[in-house]
């Protein structure tokens, strides 16, 4: 799953089983709107006619100052304009300065399934700089937060362990939840695919009063992104791909390939540190041994509750839990001291690190079943049998369980042209993680094959999944953002980003023993 980068880590596309009035400015109340977006009310489009988004003060979690939030009415079904409604909750975060920039920026939340709003403090954060001459636009996507949401009961952080990682328990729970989710007065799941998605942020942006914004969006928001750049070209002044997931990436298939890599690094990367060698010489061996002695019955402490649970640990549940540590190269860099106790028969690290990574066992804040519509219309249709995926360690586990919760999720439809990449108008920034197993740099060659030469991509060095909060990468994303011209954007984008050279790779953890300690005899499981 895709997640917004690094402000929430460890969540990109789901890793386990469990997102006009508008020329009639006159008649809001003064103050309801802006004055930075009501100067470009002139230039708003006249078809389709969208209401106008009266605004009120609101205040939002970890945001320091007032924002504006409202409600925009929306046809749950495009087909049927005057069918069932829903609302779609949008919030402004104000920028500082009194003659603000009439372009503001609208980020686009990750997952499938992550409430922008829910994200306000952490986007805030991020976009300090931004924030100063624009605004900020979050938009609750149809399926998250409270915008016509689809969610299921999977943030229980007390499950056992056997439930956790028991697939067919999941998918009775999943089952389960779209049943309920289906008897909801907005319960044709088939309504909630990126295409239509946009079309509501388009509307968005009409209701505002927008000419043209900053488009922003983070690993699942950047296929978004893109899609909203396809259908709305004129109206995009400049876009930031972060942990590039294009529309024809076929996920959940292309997981195995890209976790594997990021795996590989984490052990060539301890081979050539003195102190991670000396502490783990065997890390590649402890690995593969620990894979062929499963299935297997292991003992674990409930990282919650504290109390000692057995089942038994399979391939796919070992990859459930490598899988989520290795977005961040910080807890990635714990896997090799895991993988040692492990090895040992000792299971609460990798346990810990897995769980922790998908958040603790409460899940990662994702509306479900907005997330298996996504995934269910618009990439399991596409995937073929045999791929690489069973060639890896992690095998193909990720598209069993995907092939299984969409066998009877319905699916949306999806225009031909979704899957494709028409030249960029404006100038896109896209960033990649150079050991990201979610959305590797290979994707975002693609796209900047596709976007042409208006378009730049960045690759981090020792970065995992999402780079635009780390170190330099605010300055180098604010620069883009805030240079007026738009060759000279993108032509200062690689001086810029040289800083990412000097950024650190985090250094593996080090148990709290002799060193000699990696090469003592392996144990059975306790």
């Amino acid at each position: 799953m895709l997640t917004l980068p690094r402000v929430r880590r460890g969540t990109a596309f789901r890793t386990s089983f469990r997102g006009l009035r508008g020329m009639l400015w006159g008649g809001l109340l003064a103050g309801a709107v802006w004055p930075a977006l009501a100067q470009t009310a002139q230039t708003a489009p006249t078809s389709p006619v969208v209401p106008a988004l009266a605004l009120h003060t609101c205040r939002l979690k970890d945001v320091e100052v007032d924002a504006r939030c409202g409600v925009l009415r929306r046809p749950l079904d495009p087909a049927r304009p005057q069918g069932v409604q829903i609302d779609l909750h949008v919030a402004v975060l104000p920028a500082v300065a009194r003659r603000r920039l009439p372009d503001p920026v609208v980020f686009i939340a990750g997952g499938p399934g992550q409430s922008a709003i829910t994200l306000a403090g952490p986007i805030s954060q991020l976009m300090t700089r931004e924030l100063n001459r624009r605004d900020v636009i979050l938009v609750d996507q149809r399926g998250t937060g409270q915008s016509a949401p689809l969610r299921c009961d999977d943030d229980k952080p007390t499950r056992t362990l056997a439930e956790s990682m028991d697939p067919a328990a999941e998918q009775r729970a999943l089952q389960a939840c779209r049943a309920r989710l289906q008897k909801l007065p907005y319960g044709d799941l088939r309504q909630f695919t990126t295409p239509i998605a946009m079309a509501d942020l388009d509307a968005v942006r009409q209701a505002l009063g927008v000419d043209r914004w900053n488009v922003v969006g983070g690993s699942y928001g950047t296929r978004a992104a893109l899609e909203y750049q396809r259908q709305f070209p004129a109206h995009v002044r400049r876009m930031v791909l972060d942990g590039v997931a294009p529309a024809d990436m076929v996920l959940p298939q292309s997981f195995a390939t890209g976790a594997q890599a990021a795996l590989e690094a984490v052990f060539d990367d301890c081979a050539q540190d003195s102190g991670c060698r000396a502490a783990y010489p065997s890390a590649r061996a402890q690995w593969q041994a620990l894979l062929g002695s499963l299935p297997r019955k292991v003992t674990v402490a409930h990282p919650f509750t504290g109390q000692p649970e057995t089942f038994t640990l399979t391939r796919a549940m070992l990859a459930s839990l490598v899988l989520p540590p290795l977005y961040a190269p910080l807890t990635a860099s714990a896997l090799p001291l895991a993988v040692l106790q492990a090895s040992q028969g000792r299971f609460e690290a990798l346990v810990g690190l897995g769980l922790g990574a998908m958040g603790g066992g409460r899940g990662l804040g994702l509306a479900t079943g907005m997330h298996f519509s996504v995934i269910c219309a618009e990439d399991v249709p596409r995937m073929k049998p045999g791929g690489e995926s069973t060639l890896t360690d992690f095998g193909d586990f990720q598209e069993r369980l995907y092939r299984e919760s969409c066998r009877d999720w319905p699916r949306g439809e999806l225009p031909t042209a979704f899957y494709t990449v028409p030249p960029a108008s404006s100038p896109v920034l896209l960033l990649s993680g150079a050991v990201d197993p979610a959305t590797p740099p290979a994707h975002a060659e693609r796209v900047l094959k596709a976007l042409g030469p208006k378009a730049v991509h960045i690759v981090v060095p020792h970065a995992g999944h999402g780079v635009m909060s780390l170190g330099c990468m605010r300055d180098v994303v604010f620069r883009f953002l805030d240079e007026p011209d738009d060759a000279q954007a993108l032509a200062q984008v690689g001086a810029d980003a040289a800083c990412t050279a000097r950024m650190p790779r985090p250094p593996a953890l080090l148990p709290l023993m002799s060193s000699t300690a990696a090469s003592a005899p392996q144990g059975g499981a306790r």
